[in-house]
């Protein structure tokens, strides 16, 4: 991995490199502009060795999934590719035995124990802002962000960064953000919301096992709350100026089927209680979920 590191990274950081701050081991350090609250929570949170192993154990693993992922990726047999919000190697380890192994395969978090997980199932390991990231333009075949925008403060600034990277004929992968329109904004909605936190407590649920685990968790998630999110809109207005043909799919829980059009169904509890809210449930724009996948132009 150290000889990887150092043969094939180098020529894909920005030049002159300032912002570079120090290195963990073989791990590069950079430079973080702004340390916010999300960031810290982020960083903190995903480096905490049993949260992160757990997640990478039990989140984004299942067949959906992968079924999903696997039809908007294909195969990255011997392309670079760069995972943008990495944590410790999820879509990796889900998704390896199926799409192939990458030329190189470069991780990107602002969580350092994180990031050492994930270097250990075949990462490139950088930590730094996704808002800032230290790389040369163009040179990506795939850039990906699973479950990642929402955990930043700017997410245009993130998708317009990770658009940067993407070579002509490349493809932006993002999934796993909520839809800002899957709620109405409104008392019932917000009860609702609030209401699943005691119960995800008593339960234990990942993520919510202690009051430190859950405050932090919900700390990390900087747009997943009632009435915020990605949409339809923050896709195109960010991505079409960039030369991109952008592709979204508002999902539910589903496998490839969505890129066919067909969103899946939300539980019967989210359905329910977004009828007691006031929304459609079968609506697209009530769907919990947006992938985007999209195609840079060719020159």
């Amino acid at each position: 991995m150290l000889e990887q590191l150092s043969v094939t990274l180098p020529q894909f950081l920005s030049e002159p490199d300032n912002s570079l701050s120090h290195w963990d081991g073989d791990i590069p350090i950079f430079k973080i502009p702004k340390l916010t609250a999300a960031i810290q929570a982020n960083s903190e949170y995903f480096s905490h060795p049993d949260w992160t192993r757990g997640y990478l154990k039990a989140c984004h693993r299942d067949d959906i999934f992968v079924d999903r992922w696997r039809a908007a990726i294909g195969n990255w047999q011997g392309k670079i590719v760069v995972d943008i919000g990495c944590g410790p190697g999820n879509l990796y380890a889900a998704l390896h035995p199926h799409c192939g192994v990458p030329q190189l395969l470069i991780g990107v978090d602002v969580a350092l124990g994180a990031l050492k997980v994930a270097q250990q199932i075949g990462y490139v390991p950088v930590l730094a802002d996704a808002q800032q990231l230290p790389f040369v333009s163009g040179f990506a075949d795939i850039v990906m962000l699973n479950a990642s925008l929402h955990h930043c403060d700017d997410m245009a600034k993130v998708l317009a960064e990770a658009a940067r990277l993407v070579r002509p004929g490349g493809v932006l992968v993002t999934d796993h953000d909520p839809q800002c329109t899957a709620w109405n904004n409104n008392f019932i909605a917000r009860f609702i919301w609030n209401a699943r936190l005691p119960i995800y407590r008593l339960m234990r649920r990942g993520g919510h096992a202690t009051a430190r685990e859950q405050r932090l968790s919900l700390a990390t998630e900087a747009h997943h709350r009632i009435g915020d999110g990605v949409s339809v809109e923050l896709f195109q207005q960010v991505l079409e100026p960039l030369g991109f043909t952008v592709n979204l799919y508002p999902h539910n829980i589903a496998g490839s089927e969505v890129l066919r059009g067909n969103p899946g169904r939300a539980s019967w509890k989210i359905r329910l209680a977004q009828r007691l809210s006031g929304v459609n449930p079968d609506a697209k724009e009530s769907a919990l979920l947006l992938m985007c996948i999209a195609t840079r132009h060719k020159m």
